[in-house]
Order: structure tokens, then sequence, then C-alpha cells
């Protein structure tokens, strides 16, 4: 079996319109009016609704075996690995600072190459996978549904497919990111402001990632997206570059759902490497719906184990007519995750999250707008 076949496949198992994906998307959100009950609000925003022990924004009543379970994990668990992850994150930014000495910088990235590269993205890995062990994921399921020695066949491709300008995966939670560290450490689009934390900002320029400044766009400004597909660009030019790890639905569900994917991964018409990540659950969901990320790390360190499993789909290599429509490119692609990974198609995105997380807390805001398809 060659790329091209594969390729083939995936798109015949795509949709090829937009009418099909208008069917296929389950619509959650009706205008019959405001919720009357907390059952109707996590039907209607059903990708965003917890489902573990802990409830809706992990502070629902607990038996009390599990609220001993809790007591007993908080005092010895979470110290014990907050130290430890503390310790992995300093190690990493000290490897940094090192492998950063007398660098080259690009616009205030610096330029890493040879034995500093090497360093960076090996180490990387390493230390990325250490914190997910810190984090409980102990083992980590993955299932690789791309050619078998793929890695040779790609460089024997002809150069018109090229080389894959971005992972494109489902969102789940903060813990996506460590993953894929862990597997490929590749860069990604983060807040300008990222780039200035303690410890973090050092790393996130090791990493390559684009900055971004929402507030300050401007007519002349190129963006999000047009920064993305410079980037996207320039991995599928240059082996050295860091691939792009892009989240197209653009916000974090529990991870049942599937949400519109934005186009900016796809402006580039560049192929893409479709990844699916699940947290299997007992008890606490890894999943970031729905809880304050204070009290969802704090719970996520009280589990003495969280599970994981990714699925690799093979690199998705897009036709003349998805190179020509990013939206049909993005769709495609989208309801092929959603079918490998048994995930259902919704229609909510980013401001209907708002909306929900708004009910929760009991303010409220208007309804939700129509978002902006960067």
């Amino acid at each position: 079996m060659t790329l091209d076949t594969a390729a083939a496949a995936a798109a015949a198992d795509a949709p090829s319109s937009e009418a099909d994906a208008s069917d296929a998307v389950r619509p959650l959100l009706s205008d019959a009016g405001e919720p009357s009950s907390a059952e109707e609000l996590d039907a209607r925003y059903a990708p965003y609704a917890r489902r573990d022990a802990y409830g809706v924004m992990g502070r629902g009543p607990l038996a009390p075996t599990e609220a001993a379970r809790l007591a007993l994990a908080a005092a010895v668990l979470v110290p014990l690995r907050f130290v430890a992850g503390m310790l992995v994150l300093l190690l990493y930014y000290l490897v940094c600072r090192v492998c950063t000495l007398f660098a080259d910088a690009d616009e205030g990235r610096p330029r890493l190459a040879g034995w500093r590269r090497k360093a960076v993205l090996r180490s990387g890995c390493a230390l990325s996978r250490a914190m997910l062990f810190v984090f409980g994921f102990y083992w980590i399921r993955e299932t690789d549904k791309r050619l078998p020695n793929a890695e040779d066949v790609n460089q024997n491709q002809p150069e018109e497919l090229g080389r894959p300008g971005a992972i494109v995966s489902n969102h789940v939670s903060y813990v996506d990111i460590l993953y894929h560290m862990s597997a490929s450490f590749p860069s990604f689009v983060a807040k300008e402001s990222v780039s200035r934390l303690p410890l973090v900002g050092l790393i996130s320029k090791c990493l390559g990632c684009i900055f971004v400044q929402r507030e300050l766009k401007s007519s002349d400004s190129k963006g999000v997206s047009g920064a993305v597909t410079e980037r996207v660009l320039e991995v599928c030019k240059d082996k050295n570059t860091p691939m792009m790890l892009l989240f197209p639905e653009g916000t974090t569900t529990n991870g049942d759902y599937l949400l519109p994917f934005k186009t900016g991964a796809f402006l580039a018409s560049a192929p893409v490497q479709p990844v699916i990540l699940r947290y299997p659950y007992r008890r606490f969901s890894p999943a970031w719906d729905s809880m304050d990320g204070a009290r969802h790390v704090f719970l996520l360190l009280c589990q003495f184990v969280n599970y994981m499993e990714v699925v690799r789909l093979p690199v998705y290599y897009p036709s003349e007519k998805e190179k020509g429509d990013p939206k049909l490119y993005a769709n495609n692609v989208r309801k092929l995750i959603a079918m490998e990974g048994n995930l259902v198609l919704s229609n909510l995105g980013l401001a209907d999250k708002r909306v929900y997380h708004a009910a929760l807390s009991g303010s409220s805001l208007p309804g939700a707008q129509h978002e902006k398809d960067d």
C-alpha cells in the first residue's frame, strides 16, 4: 500500500460537500428558550457537560469513600507531584537557557541548529513525558494507523505531496499539549504574554511558538491565520522547522464531541497529520470543559492513575478541490477524525461555551454570537 492509496482512501471516506457536513452536524443549541433545569442545560450544551463523579464544575457532592480518597491524595500525592513537576520544569528551563547562550535570534525567537536543536528537542520530548508521568499518565495507549515504515516512504514521495505542515488534533485538555510535546515536540500558537512568563517564556520561544496579540489586530496585520499559514508553508519547505500543532476547534470539549473546525490550519493547502486524543476515566475526567484551571489541576493531581488513548491517522493530502476550498478541506478532515474517533459532531463553539459557563456560575451573558473563522 502506498501513501497515494492512503490519501485516496482518506479522501474517499470523507464527505465532498458542505451540504453533507450540515446534515451530519448534530444541532444541540435550539431556539426553544432558556433551559428550565440543570439537565436541560447539560443536554443543550452537551459537548461541555461533565459526567464524572465530581459533577458540574467539579463541585458536585461526593460519596464518603470518594471524599476520603480525595483528602488522602491532597495530603500526599499533590505535594509530591507539585514538587516533581516544578523540578521537571526547572530542569528543562536550564537546558533551554544553556542551549540559547550566544545563539542568534530572529524576532526574539532563538535560532537553534545543530547540537542546540538536538538537545532542546530530545530533552523536551523526554521531560514532557516525565511531566505526563508526574500527572499520573503512567501508560499511554497509542494506535498508529499510518503506513508501515511511513517515514521511509515519505522520503520517496513526489515533491508535490510534501511534508505535513501541521498536526491537527481534537482538543480535550491542556494535557494534550504535553502529549504532543512528548511525541513530536511541535510549535503552536500562544498569547504574546506567554513569551514574558518566568520559565515558560523561554521554553515557548525554544518551541518556536507563534505569539499573537488579538487585541492589536488591524487592517495591515496578517492576523493569526496569516501567521499560521506562513509557518505551515515554512514547515513544508524546511525539515528543520518544527511542525505546527493546531487545535481547529478553538476550545476544549468533554472528549465525546467534535466542534466545527476553523480554517486557519488549512489555508496553506498543505498536508496535515490528524491525531485523535481520548481520556478514559473512572472517577475524574481529565477533560478541561467546565471547570476553572486551578481546581482542575488539583483534582487531576489527586488521581493516582490517569488514562490516555492516542490514534495517529495517515497523513491527509488534500485534493485539488480541497486546496481551493479551505472550508471543505477543514470539514473533510473533521469528518474523518470524528469517524475514526467515534466522536459526535456538534455545531456549538466557543461563544456557546461561554454562555454555558455563565449559566453554571449564575452570571449572565448575551446570546451566543457567531465566531469569526480565523
